[in-house]
């Protein structure tokens, strides 16, 4: 088997006195698609935010392709977000005043490659290959969460978080959102951790497990 893309050891996380969650534990392999869910206010969220490197916890470790991002500052965690992560967030994120290709290119620019040819094939494979041109204001929600998620995979990041990507979506769009993002995850042979409320989107997922505050379950 490969080595895991993404290995979390007892992590846990409070704001004071107060435990968000505590004791995760969890392994994904590259290309391997798990579910998270879990009742409100349980630390979804807080949780992917912490494999994302975008907040801090409190104990346990994180492990990306081996790298222990608790070691790394938080210039050397911006770095590691610009390589290996792809992020794909409920309110899409885009920037109004780029158009559709250059949202997509984003990444790959803030690496110093630019790549017009591969932002065209990711277009093309979100199913927006003619909308490049236009601005995120002519755009529907499920066209908009398609931007996001071709801007989250067009670096080929090793790990890519999803936060309730269609929870804005109606859904029929939502079940052409998730075609998208597990394909594209699967070309990729990334590792996709998502967070949802859904359970139609968990039900895609090859393991589904149930945050409460005492750890992850398998659901």
């Amino acid at each position: 088997m490969s080595q895991a893309a993404l290995v979390v050891e007892q992590l846990g996380k409070r704001y004071g006195s107060t435990t968000v969650f505590s004791g995760v534990s969890l392994s994904v392999a590259p290309g391997e698609f798990v579910a998270i869910v879990g009742e409100s206010g349980v630390g979804k969220s807080s949780l992917l935010n912490c494999l994302a490197a975008l907040d801090d916890w409190s104990e346990g470790r994180i492990l990306h392709a081996g790298v222990d991002l608790g070691t790394l500052n938080e210039p050397q965690r911006a770095h590691w977000r610009r390589a290996h992560l792809g992020f794909v967030f409920q309110a899409f994120h885009v920037l109004p005043h780029l158009d559709v290709a250059q949202n997509v290119g984003l990444p790959l620019l803030l690496l110093g490659r630019p790549d017009a040819a591969r932002v065209q094939a990711m277009l093309d494979a979100v199913g927006l290959g003619d909308l490049g041109a236009r601005l995120p204001a002519e755009l529907s929600g499920g066209q908009l969460q398609r931007v996001a998620i071709a801007r989250a995979l067009v670096h080929r990041p090793g790990l890519l978080l999803a936060d309730e990507p269609t929870g804005n979506l109606d859904p029929t769009t939502a079940a052409q959102v998730m075609d998208v993002l597990q394909q594209q995850a699967t070309e990729s042979d990334a590792a996709l951790v998502l967070v949802t409320h859904s359970s139609a989107a968990a039900a895609r997922a090859q393991r589904v497990l149930h945050l409460t505050a005492s750890g992850l379950q398998a659901a």
